[in-house]
């Protein structure tokens, strides 16, 4: 399609910018910008591009993938050809295989460095920023070491004495103990002088170390908030990477390290949701664009690559119900993501609700764009009737929100072929110093070494 192609000066540009980055290679790299797109796979990244395109009206297409740097990784673990999150950021941060469900360890159970500890230690500043919980798996992989990583309150602490500069995500996860009373977590957080606000607004600019948790971390521990339910007084991603780099230019100025995950990009392959999945990529692409124009400041001491730990839910660009077309724009009225229509269908059962089918109706007209932007059949307007009836009668809610999300999917072109992960390559996207050093086909493994390589440790 035409915007895929790059004019010849985009073209131009890119050769220039390779060939920058290639000169540049053994320059005093002082900038680092780790940018993970959990569950972000080629169709992910292409149908966002295509909603980017076609209901957004963007002429320009994703940052991400205009950079010189394109190529792909192998993601498989120490134990399965399908990784999880944990197995995934260990190798993403430290080079090393491990077995699903590990953080910072390899298959022996050995801890291992990642690379922004490593970085640390000589002299850089550090900064994390995720859109899920700050103690989930691929934050997690830069600090901790712990067998599962389910073990929260193990895993606050690594962070708590990190000594990091900058934390920034939905929630810390193991401040209560097994009976819900509080076990001292946060009095940790400020043993280690690590100043802590629920909120932007909140932030101490005279602090040293700064962790962020999202306005409801008590009531979303693991979601700041989807872009396409638009929460208000949500954190964003863009905020947040933009708070992280203005902290480490207070803090550490000369030289620093950001990882910065669109966490919620996974959440949306596991519940197979398209239009939400769409808007969250390009949601990490805005933030990408934050590092992007302090890139543009900094060409010869800067270095952003792009990657995924893995790609979740198996999406297709196209499926069956729309043949050789993809048609993203079906997706434009969608207002609430699947997850936020499960709770609330979920809240009505619990309050012994059961709305009338035209009230209902009316939800998926004003929510989903139903009878508008998403055209339906009268048999799969009677099939969807049929089903709200029977859901709400057992009292299974998800069956009818599994059903009414799977019209929506077809019509827009969104194929699914799993609610987990697979074992797909995920693509990596670099530009600045060393970038021509990713232009092979790599494993996960292969990034944090070559980066490190490139900073000369």
């Amino acid at each position: 399609m035409k915007f895929f192609n790059l004019t010849r000066k985009a073209l131009l540009s890119g050769a220039a910018l390779l060939l920058a980055s290639s000169v540049s290679y053994g320059a005093n790299l002082k900038y680092i910008f780790y940018f993970i797109g959990d569950g972000m796979g080629s169709a992910e990244v292409t149908n966002a591009q295509l909603f980017n395109k076609k209901v957004l009206g963007n002429d320009e297409p994703l940052l991400m993938t205009t950079f010189p740097v394109v190529s792909l990784i192998t993601t498989h673990s120490a134990s399965s050809d399908v990784t999880d999150s944990a197995a995934a950021g260990t190798a993403l941060s430290t080079g090393h295989k491990t077995k699903n469900g590990m953080l910072g360890m390899n298959a022996d159970t050995v801890a291992v460095t990642s690379i922004a500890r490593t970085l640390f230690e000589n002299g850089y500043g550090v900064g994390l920023v995720t859109t899920v919980a700050i103690d989930d798996a691929t934050p997690g992989a830069f600090y901790t070491h712990v067998p599962h990583r389910s073990m929260f309150y193990e895993i606050g602490k690594d962070l708590a004495e990190s000594g990091y500069q900058f934390a920034a995500g939905a929630s810390l996860r193991g401040t209560k103990d097994k009976d819900g009373n509080d076990n001292g977590l946060m009095d940790l957080f400020k043993k280690n002088n690590v100043a802590v606000s629920y909120g932007l607004d909140g932030i101490d600019k005279k602090a040293k170390k700064q962790l962020v948790l999202s306005p409801f971390h008590d009531k979303m521990s693991n979601e700041v908030g989807l872009a396409v339910d638009s929460l208000e007084n949500a954190l964003t991603l863009p905020e947040m990477t933009q708070a992280c780099l203005d902290h480490l230019m207070r803090t550490n100025p000369k030289k620093f390290f950001m990882m910065v995950e669109g966490g919620s990009i996974d959440h949306n392959g596991h519940s197979n949701d398209g239009g939400a999945s769409v808007r969250e990529v390009k949601n990490f692409d805005n933030a990408l664009k934050i590092a992007y124009d302090f890139y543009l400041k900094h060409p010869n001491e800067t270095l952003i690559l792009v990657t995924a730990d893995h790609e979740t839910g198996g999406m297709s660009v196209g499926c069956d119900a729309t043949g050789y077309s993809a048609r993203p724009e079906v997706a434009r009225a969608q207002r609430i993501s699947k997850d936020k229509f499960n709770e609330y269908c979920y809240e009505l059962v619990k309050e012994g609700k059961t709305p009338s089918w035209d009230e209902m109706q009316a939800f998926l007209a004003e929510k989903l764009g139903f009878g508008t932007a998403v055209k339906l059949t009268d048999s799969e307007l009677n099939d969807l009737r049929d089903s709200y009836a029977i859901a709400f009668m057992k009292k299974k809610p998800w069956e009818f929100v599994d059903q009414a999300f799977s019209i929506l999917n077809s019509k827009s072109g969104f194929g699914w072929t799993t609610g987990d992960h697979t074992g797909h390559p995920v693509p990596v996207y670099v530009i600045g110093v060393g970038a021509n050093k990713f232009t092979n086909f790599n494993d996960n493994t292969d990034l944090p070494k070559k980066i490190l390589k490139l900073a000369g440790k």
